[in-house]
């Protein structure tokens, strides 16, 4: 009886495993049947290839083909355009985080706040947390905490401007409306 079941439990895991394999290799013909996913980068080559084409209808079919396997890759959702200033509000919302080095939001250098290497905004609300702690929401809806700040500074109230310089160790120095700069962090 001991080795019946055993020999039972045998075909079970025999079976599943094979199981297992005919549905890998399924999904891996599906995956090979479809078409190759082009790249932004790929679609705007191929653009910038028909202008080499001299003859006028050759050129003209080479647009027509890349520009509907560009308009396709868009309405699909593939491709994605994003123009600068879509960049600058993302880039301002995600001040003050460390993020993955992302290609789209690295600078060219046309901004601004890029070549000062200042970041200014405006405050939208502002509460003292503690006897030496204040925290305050930026326009774009960051939270960031000053701690210990000289007693000669000002309450920070809604409006207040405010200038970010990276100071280390994910601290930045921060100046509301021209007083002494202090040290603080982004916490959400």
């Amino acid at each position: 009886m001991n080795q019946r079941s055993s020999r039972n439990g045998s075909r079970r895991t025999i079976a599943r495993a094979v199981l297992v394999v005919g549905v890998g290799c399924a999904s891996a013909l599906a995956v090979m049947a479809q078409p190759a996913l082009q790249g932004s980068a790929v679609l705007i080559a191929g653009l910038r290839a028909c202008r080499a084409l001299t003859a006028s209808t050759e050129r003209s079919a080479c647009y027509d083909a890349k520009v509907d396997a560009l308009l396709g890759a868009l309405d699909s959702g593939d491709v994605r355009l994003v123009d600068r200033e879509q960049i600058r509000k993302t880039k301002r919302q995600l001040f003050g985080i460390t993020m993955p080095d992302i290609d789209i939001l690295n600078g060219d250098g046309k901004d601004e706040e890029e070549i000062s290497g200042l970041f200014e905004t405006t405050i939208a609300s502002g509460r003292q947390t503690g006897p030496a702690t204040w925290r305050f929401t930026t326009a774009e809806g960051a939270v960031w905490e000053i701690n210990n700040p000289p007693r000669k500074i000002a309450p920070i109230a809604a409006g207040d401007k405010a200038v970010f310089k990276k100071a280390s160790l994910g601290y930045y120095f921060i100046r509301i409306n021209g007083q002494l700069g202090v040290k603080g962090r982004r916490v959400s």
